[in-house]
């Protein structure tokens, strides 16, 4: 009992610090730990991933193996770092801790991102905002007007925020650095392998599936927090009548859930690789504007703080409780 409530406190204080350290530096810009796994998943998906095997069943296999491949060295190294560090001192296993969440978390990222979309919009220099979306999407963009734009970029602000934060920050409480690192990387490797192409339709299934198991939970509890933060009421109808029509499984919830909360309505037909997919309007009330983005971007950040808050006070119950009970048992 002691080391669950001294877990959730730690863990609380843990957040907050790694979210001021975001807040403030934003992410390493001369080298990123995620840039180098990346390059590591790169070159082991080219080479196993040949045209020559990707019939389903053998192509799935090789994905799980290159799955394992990548995930458990950098998660297990983690966790031998993290149990080493803090069994010469606590202390120093929390910095620890704190240094690798910080790494993994990319709130100031998505918010700059927006903002550079943002900025152009509000100009009306539709060809430098369709350049800028271009960088967090994966839908073609040369033909976007100002609503597809605005929309694409809510989309990615409320759904990233799960991705970027607030999955991250779920693992954290429950697993530590670990498990920060473990959600991070298979999100990571999802957005890397996870399309449903010829060529990642087999080999990237394992990768997608893994996402969508650790990003479940995550996912409902962003959002009931944007439902909380916003229009609660049209939040969670949006959420109950629109989720499910969403390929996503956990973008479903949090865009739908976001949507409503601002009283927008985003989403709508767009291109992927060349063909038209007819994606649901999501939310409701006007579609959204340019002034919306940064709507989506306070959300976002008033729910870290609700976050933050929540895990707070219920480390300091939590404390006082255990304390309580102590005092019975003496």
């Amino acid at each position: 009992m002691d080391w669950w409530v001294n877990s959730v406190f730690m863990s609380a204080i843990a957040i907050c610090c790694s979210l001021v350290l975001d807040a403030l530096f934003g992410e390493p810009k001369k080298w990123h730990p995620l840039v180098g796994f990346g390059n590591v998943v790169y070159w082991l998906e080219e080479k196993t991933n040949t045209p020559a095997s990707r019939d389903t069943l053998k192509s799935k296999i090789k994905g799980l193996l290159a799955w394992l491949l990548v995930i458990f060295p950098f998660v297990g190294g983690v966790f031998w770092i993290v149990s080493w560090v803090s069994g010469s001192s606590s202390l120093w296993g929390f910095f620890f801790q704190v240094a690798i969440l910080y790494l993994c978390i990319g709130q100031k990222s998505l918010l700059e991102h927006a903002s550079w979309i943002h900025q152009p919009l509000q100009a009306g220099d539709l060809a430098e905002a369709r350049e800028k979306v271009g960088w967090i999407v994966s839908r073609e963009t040369e033909q976007m007007s100002e609503y597809q734009i605005t929309s694409a970029a809510i989309e990615s602000v409320l759904e990233n925020g799960n991705d970027a934060v607030f999955g991250t920050l779920f693992w954290f409480v429950l697993l530590g650095a670990p498990g920060a690192v473990l959600f991070r990387l298979t999100n990571t490797l999802d957005a890397m392998w996870g399309y449903k192409n010829d060529r990642f339709n087999s080999f990237g299934f394992i990768a997608a599936k893994a996402d969508d198991v650790m990003g479940y939970l995550p996912a409902k509890a962003t959002a009931v927090s944007y439902a909380i933060l916003g229009n609660t009421k049209q939040a969670m109808e949006c959420w109950k009548a629109q989720a499910q029509a969403c390929s996503s499984p956990n973008g479903g919830p949090v865009m739908t859930s976001g949507a409503g909360s601002l009283n927008i309505r985003i989403g709508g037909p767009a291109i992927y690789h060349g063909k038209m997919h007819n994606k649901i309007h999501m939310g409701s009330g006007e579609l959204a504007k340019p002034e919306d983005i940064p709507r989506a971007c306070r959300l976002v950040v008033r729910t870290s703080l609700l976050w933050c808050g929540v895990l707070i006070l219920l480390g300091l119950v939590m404390l006082d409780w255990n304390t309580l009970l102590s005092g019975a048992n003496l």
